[in-house]
């Protein structure tokens, strides 16, 4: 059983919208952007036949298919999407308690939890400038080595942000992390990755 409820009300409206799609087949997906984060938003669209992902779960309702979003399911815990009707008609409305609540804690792998932040907290900033940064692996006793992609690459600004910003950022979020090094950076020969 999935972790959202879909009540018996929202479920009759979504039908009914879906009903109109003139799509055999048509369901529904529910998935979180930024989960994890302030600025988590749960989304339902409509998902065709084949659209939904491999790593989705699928509700079966009475007349559709609900897709859960794999990476949002943990965050969809205690959801419920519900329509509520009052004078001027109606509204769907989801309460996801758990979107905004990190799904890392301390006991987890020191790996995940940098790249829990990296994807939750930096990218989506570095994200508006065409940015990215990925995890690389973690060295000498809790060096994180990153690698800037996309509109980071050759920045200038990119030593400042990865000191200034993302370091700051982990260290704040990660307390046994040492430190962060740019995964082109020579200043130590010895571990340089080229």
């Amino acid at each position: 059983m999935s972790a959202i409820t879909i009540t018996q009300a929202a479920e009759d409206y979504l039908a009914e919208l879906l009903s109109k799609q003139d799509t055999p087949g048509i369901g529904i997906r529910v998935f979180i952007t930024q989960p994890g984060t302030p600025y988590a938003e749960t989304c339902i669209a409509y998902c065709k036949p084949g659209e939904q992902k491999p790593e989705d779960t699928a509700v079966g309702l009475a007349s559709f298919t609900a897709w859960i979003d794999g990476v949002s399911e943990p965050f969809l815990e205690d959801a419920v999407v519900d329509y509520a009707t009052d004078r001027m008609g109606g509204q769907l409305t989801i309460k996801a308690p758990n979107a905004k609540v990190p799904m890392v804690n301390e006991d987890s792998p020191l790996n995940e939890r940098i790249n829990y932040y990296l994807q939750t907290e930096i990218n989506p900033g570095l994200a508006s400038h065409g940015g990215q940064v990925t995890l690389i692996d973690v060295v000498e006793e809790g060096i994180a080595v990153l690698q800037f992609g996309g509109g980071c690459q050759g920045c200038g600004q990119a030593d400042y942000t990865l000191k200034e910003g993302i370091e700051k950022t982990l260290l704040e979020r990660i307390p046994e992390l040492k430190g962060v090094r740019d995964v082109t950076d020579h200043s130590n020969r010895e571990n340089a990755y080229y």
